[in-house]
């Protein structure tokens, strides 16, 4: 494995910090004046950059908010990948899952979740960057795992079961609070004992075979 020269490895430390500290400004004014009202100028003017700059990091103000999206699959990449080679599938998720949240800055998060719900125009974005991103990387772990590929039935229909319960502790987490990596954790529970922990009963077959 190649490593990358200390040079570069500085240089993109340095562009992911200057990206998050945009993105902690662009949250802080979607989530005070609604994401519809505030401008690119906006947000370069109070993060004290110029608009270039904001384009630097930024195709438009919607992709602000994938950073944390991008984050979240990047740090749960790194977890998998620490997982042993014979564990469990679902159980490897769980773990990794629960790893990758408790890491997060929650305060963030909340405002990240704030703002998309009240803004129904970029759900779609947001949904589909979590379902490209890391959904798809949940399935080709899956696949991986079982020696099939990650776009066959039991690794995306596994990995989207995952996203839902994912999907379905932000938003109790978002209304009501409590601990957020155990609620994730408790859900990918309820599939492993739905299901069980032993691959080798899974069917990668089509629907056809479901009857």
């Amino acid at each position: 494995m190649t490593t990358q020269p200390l040079a570069q490895q500085l240089s993109a430390q340095r562009a992911a910090m200057m990206a998050a500290e945009v993105e902690s400004v662009a949250l802080r004014l979607f989530e005070q004046r609604g994401f519809a009202e505030v401008t690119v100028d906006d947000v370069a003017s109070a993060a004290n950059i110029s608009v270039r700059t904001f384009y630097r990091y930024f195709a438009s103000k919607e992709d602000v908010l994938q950073l944390l999206i991008d984050r979240r699959t990047e740090a749960l990449r790194v977890a998998l990948a620490a997982r042993p080679a014979g564990e469990p599938p679902l159980h490897s998720l769980r773990v990794a899952l629960e790893e990758t949240i408790r890491g997060e800055d929650l305060e963030r998060l909340r405002s990240w979740a704030t703002v998309i719900a009240a803004a129904p125009s970029v759900v779609n974005g947001v949904l589909g960057g979590i379902q490209t991103k890391t959904q798809r990387l949940m399935a080709d772990f899956v696949g991986e795992r079982l020696g099939v590929p990650g776009d066959d039935l039991v690794p995306t229909v596994l990995a989207a079961a995952v996203g839902g319960v994912v999907q379905s502790a932000h938003i109790r987490w978002h209304v009501e609070g409590g601990d957020l990596a155990s609620a994730i954790a408790a859900g990918i529970g309820v599939l492993e004992r739905g299901i069980g922990t032993d691959p080798t009963t899974w069917s990668t077959a089509g629907p056809a075979a479901y009857g």
